[in-house]
């Protein structure tokens, strides 16, 4: 490595500079107080943990974005975490074990050992809710209605809210006993929205008569509220559970729609993103002018199995920098104070009550290089007898 190089950051990790930072410090106090006055109580959890326990339940499709080391102490694997919500889990289920529905929340960087297909961050500042212990739609509508509010507080507006349900799929496959080859190919060529190919893998899975145009609306079932109406006339032969499904995501949309009627709704019955976890509704906030989901979640029930502790649970995430990088955000005009360097008991006390009032105070030391313009102040202590006053710098 040369000299010249040490200083470059790996690929995909960014860091934040003093605007940058200040802008993020303002964002996280907003997300966090939304948080508090829903109920949600901040958790942090730790920035290691052992392997198995980052790898268990919805983990396990992490494990390839989970950077891996040794304890020097116990021998034992640890892993950093690429999503918090496998650790909100444990702690649910253990160190803050309740029967009834828990509300959780947690801000704080993460990290990928690959960059995010579109996003592109190894190190996100990952922030995100969840609530454990209710089985209901009310409580995926909080959570949706939730995700909908921070994006509100942080000024994007115009969202489109793409919805799906996992059990519709997966009613269907379970109805047609396909395998897990057939059941992965079916699902990727949905998720491409390509008929052909999905026409093809029914006819060599052998997938029935009575299944198999099931399957084939799927594809095509997508668009506004109305794909609902459409779904539910297309999908009438489905299994039970397959049409239970539907008429909860009709009646989520309707709950949420009373909640927040301002919001655009996209219906997708092909979208299965997360389909090793996600056992229920699933969504997706957009705005036009991106190109991408900016916040995400769905239902994920008993994922605290793999801690002895099976509970209903939906919650949603996003990447504060992400939301930064997209918010309307004004940086607050603060005008700082020079002081001069000077052991004088009324200027140090002056200093103290300004510093104390939220003013900001840069005393200046002996023989700096730059003086009160070059620091960034436009104000300076002045003395006036026996008194310091904040006196506005003259423009040279």
């Amino acid at each position: 490595m040369t000299t010249r190089s040490r200083w470059l950051l790996p690929d995909g990790v960014d860091e934040q500079l003093p605007p940058g930072a200040a802008r993020l410090e303002t964002l996280r106090r907003q997300v966090l107080d939304v948080f508090r006055v829903w109920g949600y109580r901040l958790c942090i959890p730790p920035q290691v943990e052992f392997l198995d326990s980052l790898l268990s339940g919805i983990g396990e499709d992490l494990e390839l974005q989970t950077f891996k080391l040794t304890d020097q102490i116990s021998g034992r694997m640890l892993g950093v975490p690429a999503d918090m919500t496998p650790q909100v889990a444990r702690i649910d289920a253990h160190r803050l074990p309740t029967e009834g529905p828990q509300r959780l929340c947690y801000l704080g960087p993460v990290l990928h050992t690959v960059p995010d297909k579109s996003a592109g961050s190894r190190n996100p500042l990952q922030v995100g809710a969840e609530l454990y212990g209710h089985a209901g739609i009310e409580s995926d509508s909080e959570i949706i209605c939730l995700m909908l509010e921070v994006l509100c507080e942080l000024g994007i507006d115009e969202i489109i809210l793409d919805l799906g349900h996992m059990q519709i799929f997966r009613g269907l496959v379970n109805a047609a006993g396909l395998d897990h080859a057939a059941e992965h190919e079916l699902r990727e060529s949905l998720l491409r929205k390509s008929s052909p190919d999905t026409e093809q893998i029914l006819r060599h899975a052998k997938v029935s008569a009575k299944l198999s145009p099931l399957f084939r609306a799927l594809v095509t079932l997508s668009g506004g509220v109305d794909v609902l109406t459409r779904a539910a006339r297309e999908l009438a032969a489905a299994p039970a559970a397959v049409r239970e499904a539907l008429t909860a995501l009709t009646a989520l949309v309707q709950l949420i729609g009373t909640r927040r009627p301002e919001v655009e709704f996209h219906i997708d019955l092909a979208e299965l993103r997360g389909y090793h976890y996600h056992t229920g509704p699933m969504f997706g906030a957009y705005t036009r002018s991106q190109g991408r989901v900016i916040a995400w979640g769905g239902r994920y029930d008993n994922i605290g199995a793999e801690f002895g502790r099976a509970r209903p649970a939906t919650g949603f995430s996003t990447d504060l920098k992400l939301l930064a990088a997209i918010c309307p955000y004004a940086a607050p005009l603060e005008c700082a104070i020079y002081a001069p360097h000077a052991n004088d008991p009324a200027l140090i006390a002056e200093i103290h009550r300004l510093r104390h009032s939220g003013r900001i105070v840069i005393q200046g030391l002996p023989t700096q290089v730059g003086g009160a313009r070059e620091l960034g102040c436009r104000e300076s202590l002045t003395k006036d007898g026996a008194t310091w006053q904040v006196r506005k710098i003259e423009s040279e």
